[in-house]
């Protein structure tokens, strides 16, 4: 490689490394898992491997030359692939919540946005990386003030003599902007306790904590569980 390929490969591999830290600060700065390393390294090795399919044939100039195979879009294939395996590894799953979907797609967009700027592509590489913080942090609000269907695993032990019949239960539910589907019925300690569990659906988070709050006054609610699903 003479001296432009190498201040080329590096300003790749700083462009790189820039755009991934760029938006792992987001990540950091909302406490994710996957945070301001790791996508910078995300983006920069994905950046190398394409350098490397690149300039394969100033590396290679002394190989035979039919064992050189230029086709950059397998080397993006097997990136994606092993991208694939480290966003797996942050999506974590909390009873009946799922986390971290989010940060396995901004990896993903990460190792993405390295292969365009080991290919060269600065312009989309720059539009990627806008889009992607502007994805994160803008679309972020908007999904705190769209009344998004918000749904969540509610789980009560009464006992098998209680006066609370499945319709009580139901109305209470209801009564707090709930709709109740999915309904499970268990028989615990010997046929002591009845075991009730359902999927609720609410426009509203904070009815949620209402509904708990309505559960812990109730003296015939022994246990209960509510538990809201998120990604």
């Amino acid at each position: 490689m003479n001296t432009e390929d190498i201040y080329i490969t590096l300003l790749r591999m700083c462009l790189a490394l820039l755009a991934g830290g760029v938006i792992g600060l987001e990540r950091s700065f909302n406490g994710r898992p996957a945070g301001f390393r790791t996508h910078s390294l995300v983006c920069m090795s994905s950046s190398i491997l394409m350098l490397l399919t690149v300039f394969q044939w100033d590396l290679l100039a002394k190989a035979p030359i039919e064992t050189i195979r230029v086709d950059p879009t397998r080397m993006a294939q097997g990136i994606m692939t092993g991208i694939g395996f480290l966003g797996a590894g942050v999506i974590m799953k909390e009873r009946y919540t799922i986390r971290g979907l989010t940060t396995a797609a901004s990896i993903w967009m990460t190792a993405s946005i390295g292969i365009l700027i080991g290919m060269g592509f600065y312009i989309p590489a720059f539009a990627a990386t806008v889009l992607s913080l502007g994805t994160l942090s803008i679309f972020r609000l908007l999904e705190r003030r769209l009344p998004t269907l918000q749904s969540g695993m509610l789980s009560i032990r009464v006992l098998r003599k209680s006066e609370l019949a499945e319709d009580d239960l139901i109305t209470v539910i209801e009564s707090h902007q709930f709709k109740a589907t999915n309904s499970s019925y268990y028989l615990k300690d010997e046929g002591r306790y009845i075991l009730y569990e359902m999927i609720i659906h609410t426009r509203k988070t904070e009815n949620f904590r209402k509904l708990a709050e309505t559960l812990s006054q109730m003296e015939t609610v022994l246990e209960f569980s509510v538990a809201p699903r998120s990604n």
